[in-house]
C-alpha cells in the first residue's frame, strides 16, 4: 500500500519567495499599497452610476492591466474566461427579479410565458447592475491577484504607520494557513495508513472530514502556543518600533501607476457622463 504524498508542506508554502516575475509583469513589482489604493475611487464611483458603458469600460481596462502586468496562473485565466459568463447569468437573474413598475423604460417584451413578460428594460437594468457588481470584484483583482497578505501587512506597517503589534499579529495569522494545510495532509496520511478512509459516497466523506476536526484543532492549539512563546521570547510589543527584516519600499513607479490609473478611470467616468 503506497501512501499519497503529503501536500501543504514547506515546498508548497504560498508565501515563500518563488521565481521573480519578469520586469514587464509590472504589477508584481509595485508596492501593495499602490495596488490597493488604485481601485478604491473607481469602486466608490460605481456606486453612483446606473449606465452600462462605465462599468464595462472599467472591466476592459482592468482586463488589459491584468493581462499585461500580471503573471497569468491557471486559476486567474479560468476566472477571466468565466467572468463574462457569470456577468450574463447574473444579469438574467437580476432581470427576473426586477419589478417592471419601477423601470423608467419598460421596452418591448423579450420573453413571454402566458401573462408573464420579460421586458428589454428589465434586461438592461439587470445588465447594468451585473456589470457594476462584477466591475467592483474585477477591480479588486488588481491588488488581490499580484499581492500576498504578508507583503500588504509589511507595507502597511512601514508606510501607513500601522502599529506593528496589530500588523505582525495579522502576519502570524497568515502563516497559519500553510501550516494548517500541512497538518491536514499529515492527518489524512495517518488515517490512510490506519485504513480509516475506506468507503465512498457523501456520508463517508462527511465522516472522514469530521474525523479530521479534533486532531486539526489540537495541532492548531499547539502551534498557537509555540507562536506565542516565540513572540514573547523576542520581546514582542515591548518597544514602540521594531527593526524590519523585509522592506517593501515605495518607488516612483508606484506613484506613477496610481496617478495614471486614477486619471484613466476619471476619463472613463467623465466620458460616460458627457455621452
Amino acid at each position: 500500500m503506497t501512501a499519497a504524498p503529503i501536500t501543504g508542506g514547506i515546498a508548497t508554502d504560498p508565501y515563500l519567495a518563488g521565481d521573480p516575475a519578469p520586469t514587464w509583469r509590472y504589477l508584481h513589482h509595485l508596492n501593495p499599497l499602490a495596488k490597493l489604493a488604485a481601485p478604491i475611487l473607481p469602486i466608490i464611483g460605481l456606486l453612483f452610476v446606473r449606465d452600462i458603458a462605465t462599468p464595462a469600460a472599467l472591466i476592459v481596462l482592468t482586463y488589459l492591466i491584468l493581462l499585461t502586468g500580471q503573471r497569468l496562473s491557471r486559476g486567474l485565466v479560468l476566472l477571466l474566461l468565466l467572468a463574462p459568463v457569470a456577468i450574463a447569468l447574473l444579469a438574467v437573474g437580476l432581470a427576473l427579479w426586477t419589478d417592471p413598475g419601477t423601470l423608467e423604460s419598460i421596452g418591448e417584451p423579450v420573453v413571454s410565458i402566458g401573462s408573464w413578460h420579460l421586458y428589454s428594460g428589465a434586461l438592461l437594468a439587470g445588465l447594468a447592475s451585473s456589470l457594476r457588481l462584477s466591475a467592483m470584484l474585477i477591480l479588486a483583482l488588481i491588488c488581490g491577484a499580484a499581492t500576498t497578505g504578508p507583503d500588504l501587512v509589511r507595507s502597511a506597517v512601514q508606510h501607513l504607520r500601522l502599529p506593528y503589534r496589530i500588523g505582525y499579529t495579522a502576519l502570524a495569522a497568515y502563516r497559519f494557513i500553510p501550516r494548517f494545510r500541512h497538518e491536514l495532509g499529515v492527518i489524512r496520511a495517518a488515517h490512510r495508513v490506519r485504513g480509516r478512509n475506506a468507503g465512498g459516497g457523501p456520508f463517508a466523506a462527511f465522516v472522514r472530514g469530521w474525523g479530521y476536526v479534533l486532531p486539526l484543532m489540537a495541532g492548531a492549539i499547539r502551534h498557537a502556543e509555540r507562536v506565542a512563546l516565540a513572540m514573547d521570547s523576542r520581546a514582542f510589543g515591548a518597544h514602540p518600533t521594531r527593526t524590519e527584516r523585509h522592506l517593501v519600499p515605495w518607488h516612483t513607479r508606484d506613484t506613477a501607476f496610481l496617478v495614471v490609473f486614477t486619471l484613466m478611470c476619471a476619463a472613463i467616468f467623465i466620458a460616460a457622463a458627457l455621452v
